[in-house]
């Protein structure tokens, strides 16, 4: 029996050039993609409610719920020279302006002179006993080098301002933007209008909403 044969000759393997040239576009048309993705579809820039911490009892907690509100965020510590004087005035800030439409929150530390030794529940526990504090008082953490809290690195990273001692205070929007910083010794006075002007914006936004 006599092999099929076709009238049509076989065609030519496609030349080295065009083959080169396929891949080029290919190439080009993926790295288009890749750009209009990272243009269009930037990952969310995180802000300070987006993350999350431990609570006194180690429980994960989302600083989302804080969301909407003006919050002044503390690093505190038990036996510091500034810690009488700073935990009245904060719980006096917050009985005045909370809880509402702001809040306390507090970070105990022990990297500034070794003033808060304790364990998170001991913290809180003196807090309450000794201040009658109603804002939330967090898990100790640090503040500063490699182990640093990331949602407090973030409220340095965007103030520009590392806390030197005990009781720095930054003042967050209620879109979770730093807005101001103060130190220790500043009066709680000079923080008050800070406080009040977003408040003020936050019960006018409430009120356009309605």
């Amino acid at each position: 029996m006599e092999p099929l044969t076709t009238p049509y000759p076989l065609k030519y393997s496609v030349p080295k050039a065009r083959v080169f040239l396929i891949f080029l576009s290919m190439f080009f048309c993926t790295a288009v993609l890749c750009l209009l993705q990272l243009r269009f579809f930037k990952p969310k820039t995180k802000d300070f409610y987006s993350f999350e911490i431990k609570d006194s009892r180690g429980r994960i907690v989302s600083l989302e719920k804080y969301r909407g509100k003006a919050t002044l965020v503390v690093n505190v510590a038990s036996y510091c020279q500034h810690t009488d004087k700073n935990y009245i005035a904060l719980q006096d800030l917050h009985r005045e302006f909370g809880p509402s439409h702001f809040t306390v929150l507090a970070f105990p530390c022990n990297q500034f002179g070794e003033s808060e030794p304790g364990s998170s529940q001991e913290i809180e526990a003196f807090a309450k006993g000794n201040y009658g504090v109603t804002f939330p008082v967090f898990h100790k953490i640090k503040i500063l080098g490699s182990e640093a809290e990331p949602a407090f690195k973030f409220l340095i990273d965007s103030s520009k301002k590392e806390p030197r001692w005990n009781f720095w205070k930054y003042l967050v929007s209620p879109e979770g933007k730093v807005v101001k910083f103060w130190r220790p010794e500043e009066p709680i006075e000079s923080i008050k209008p800070e406080i009040t002007s977003l408040i003020r914006q936050i019960i006018m936004k409430k009120r356009e909403d309605l």
